[in-house]
């Protein structure tokens, strides 16, 4: 059996465009969420396709496209603040 896997276009490798595997490794290390390979595929027009996305998991990810999202993963050093504590009053 042939495994079928679906490579990023030219649009969206490389770099951090919105969707591409280091984008999502980025926002994933950013917001707190677990390590979990993945990206989205938007179709031939573009992020605004009526078709939507379609979400390409680590199991349909070449090893290039893997690595992409490691370093976005691990080259984010930011961190959502999800609230700011309140002030405290000293008497």
């Amino acid at each position: 059996m042939v495994k079928r896997v679906r490579v990023a276009p030219p649009w969206v490798r490389g770099g951090a465009k919105h969707g591409s595997p280091r984008d999502r490794g980025s926002a994933d290390r950013y917001y707190g969420r677990p390590y979990n390979p993945h990206w989205h595929f938007y179709g031939a027009s573009s992020f605004w396709s009526e078709l939507g996305c379609e979400l390409i998991e680590s199991d349909q990810m070449t090893p290039e496209e893997i690595a992409e999202y490691d370093n976005g993963y691990n080259g984010e050093t930011g961190e959502k603040v999800w609230f700011e504590p309140e002030p405290r009053m000293e008497d």
